[in-house]
């Protein structure tokens, strides 16, 4: 059932309420807050059906009701849908962003920490971002003898993310066998991601291999370490403490798990995976339940992504409660967004 005009007025009134207030809201504030003239009687019986629908709920008995997530996200999609236009074209106000950034892109670790700080400042939120994530694909590989015993192997991915390591040989090899093993690798690994790399390929590989079969398998070890390794993956988080300035997440045993998936960060790569895997890269929404990590369910998180080039990419984010200014959390993000994108493809 779709909602009409004055029930959805109302289910606006009640959430607008409740981000201000954190408090329950009863049919008198609504009939006050609007602009639609309503008895506090017919209010009520349209809060009993916006409850009976899932899009509000009633914390405790003759209290006041507040949002469900099911509120939240039938208010959040339709603000997104007609603020999308506004919002690229509204002045932002964001403070010296663009010169700010502009100062600190020489040192791309300090610009991404000091972003987080800044969105963290300007929402009261907790902010995350994380550095560059890049597509796993094989551009290239390069073996060569740097010394008497050792083969340096040169692992080059898309994003020109370049992986080496000196592997130990058993045995010399001549320039004719590292520029042949050169030709095996490039030829059949190009363009490939750890997905595609299966058995058979491997299989094929180390038959045509002969007597260097060891050696192919170590270099295939080393690739698949390049390919598969997140190790260069960070995350930098900013505004821990403001957690605490709102009474539903500052609970000890829920600020303590949110303090700790945010300290420790590795849950936090679940939101990267999931952003990974949505349609698009706008604004990603996520309320309560929707969120992929379970220390969360209490929040709401709202992520973008920005680019260095195709394949290259990162998450900015924001955590905070259900009933955050999603509208200035969104400005925000995509304040950050577009110049982080225009600093690094400049």
């Amino acid at each position: 059932m779709e909602l009409d005009t004055r029930k959805f007025k109302i289910l606006q009134a009640i959430i607008k309420n409740y981000l201000e207030t954190g408090e329950p809201v009863g049919s008198r504030t609504i009939s006050k807050y609007t602009d639609l003239n309503l008895s506090s009687a017919t209010i009520r019986n349209e809060m009993a059906d916006l409850e009976e629908l899932g899009y509000i709920i009633q914390p405790h008995t003759s209290a006041g009701r507040i949002p469900s997530d099911k509120g939240y996200r039938l208010y959040v999609d339709q603000m997104m849908s007609e603020k999308e236009e506004e919002l690229n074209n509204r002045e932002r106000e964001v403070i010296e962003l663009k010169e700010f950034l502009s100062e600190k892109v020489e040192k791309v670790e300090e610009l991404l920490q000091d972003t987080a700080k800044l969105l963290a400042n300007n929402t009261n939120y907790t902010s995350l971002i994380s550095t560059p994530k890049y597509f796993k694909s094989l551009k290239f590989i390069q073996l060569s003898q740097v010394e008497s015993g050792k083969l340096l192997c040169v692992v080059v991915l898309q994003g020109n993310v370049i992986k080496n390591k000196i592997i130990d040989l058993n045995k010399e090899l001549d320039t004719e066998t590292i520029l042949k093993l050169n030709i095996l690798f490039n030829n059949t690994l190009n363009g490939l991601t750890m997905e595609e790399i299966n058995l058979a390929l491997i299989s094929r590989m180390t038959a045509q291999a002969g007597e260097h079969t060891e050696l192919v398998r170590t270099i295939l070890d080393v690739v698949a370490q390049a390919l598969s390794g997140d190790d260069d993956l960070k995350i930098y988080t900013s505004g821990t403490t403001n957690i605490f300035k709102y009474p539903e997440l500052s609970d000890s045993a829920k600020a303590s798990e949110l303090i700790c998936t945010l300290e420790e960060k590795k849950l936090l790569t679940n939101l990267l995976v999931d952003k990974e895997h949505s349609e698009g890269k706008g604004i990603q929404i996520y309320i309560g339940a929707e969120t992929p990590i379970q220390t969360m369910k209490d929040c709401s998180v709202v992520t973008a992504t920005y680019e260095l080039e195709d394949g290259v990419s990162g998450t900015i984010g924001i955590i905070g409660p259900k009933r955050m200014d999603y509208e200035k959390v969104v400005e925000n993000l995509k304040t950050v967004k577009e110049q982080l994108d225009a600093v690094f493809k400049k």
